[in-house]
């Protein structure tokens, strides 16, 4: 019997489908590492822009881009969903080329890089944070260039074999600090802000303890974690996003920092700072909306409901 407290095995079939998906991938990073960088990026871009749309997923792409783009066409929304998976198409090949594809070699060009020496050179904790734009990957590369110390959070795969892939692979092009969300992770990742490092989250999904803000327009429930953690450590919020310039070429933008209000009222403090961070990342997705991580469920199902609601209209009275 496994001793009292440790985990049981996970049964064999799903030890079975770990190992199966674990060498899908190993063969797929494998056949891409044979490939110049270029080259592989746009075969992912050429895959997925014509596997993408076919499945299911794409119900949940043209029903987010109809809440944050009600004026465009059925034609203009299928045109930029075709691309975003084309983007999301050379983020996969990308992935496992990041030691390829760094700032020293010149493939990712960062823009306010003297922002993140700052930090770097203050011996304080920063939070840093961003959304899942182009290859967010390059966020974490051009931090580590920087030289600032950074706890990088992650969610871990729930394949622990793949897990440990990107784990690797990460850490290949020099992510050595990682901070798991939720558990032991929170607790390190409090612990390295206290002895000033600073923390990278991805800010950008729905959070459904947290509380509304708006995004497009719409109520969305987000995470205030960078918000309360700023607040705490009475650091500066530095906001990161990423563009891409060409294959395997990116570009990484360092705004000026944000701050969290004080006002006297801590938790509204921490709202205000919270939609500070969602209104930056929607102007980014307005300027470049192909882009982003259109595939995740990002607005409450009340929302999603009022698309119905419109259907029904216009299948009862024809289109407005």
């Amino acid at each position: 019997m496994p001793g009292e407290g440790s985990s049981p095995k996970p049964q064999l079939s799903r030890r079975i489908k770990w190992r199966v998906e674990d060498a899908l991938f190993g063969l797929f990073a494998g056949t891409m590492r044979l490939l110049d960088v270029e080259t592989a990026s746009n075969f992912g871009a050429w895959v997925l822009s014509r596997l993408g749309p076919r499945t299911g997923t794409e119900k949940t792409v043209q029903r987010n881009l109809r809440l944050a783009f009600p004026k465009l066409s059925d034609d203009a929304r299928r045109d930029l969903s075709v691309r975003h998976w084309a983007e999301l198409g050379r983020l996969v090949a990308e992935f496992s080329l990041m030691d390829r594809i760094t700032v020293e070699n010149g493939r990712i060009v960062v823009e306010g890089m003297e922002r993140l020496h700052a930090i770097r050179d203050s011996g304080g904790p920063s939070v840093m944070v961003s959304g899942h734009f182009s290859n967010w990957e390059a966020m974490a590369a051009a931090i580590v260039a920087s030289g600032a110390p950074t706890q990088i959070t992650y969610r871990a795969a729930n394949n622990p074999l793949i897990d440990r892939r990107i784990i690797d692979s990460r850490a290949a092009y020099g992510v050595k600090l990682f901070a798991p969300k939720g558990g032991d992770g929170a607790r390190d990742l409090m612990a390295g802000m206290k002895r000033g490092l600073s923390v990278a989250l991805l800010n950008d999904q729905k959070f459904s303890e947290g509380p509304e803000v708006s995004f497009f327009g719409h109520p969305a429930n987000t995470a205030t974690g960078p918000s309360r953690l700023a607040q705490r450590f009475g650091c500066v919020i530095q906001p990161i996003t990423v563009e891409r310039i060409g294959p395997a070429r990116l570009k990484v933008v360092i705004h000026p920092t944000l701050t969290v209000p004080d006002t006297g009222d801590r938790a509204a403090d921490v709202v205000a700072s919270t939609q500070a961070i969602t209104d930056l990342i929607e102007g980014q997705i307005r300027a470049r909306p192909w882009e982003w991580f259109w595939t995740h469920k990002r607005w409450p199902p009340a929302v999603y409901a009022t698309l119905a609601s419109d259907v029904s209209v216009e299948r009862r009275n024809g289109p407005a």
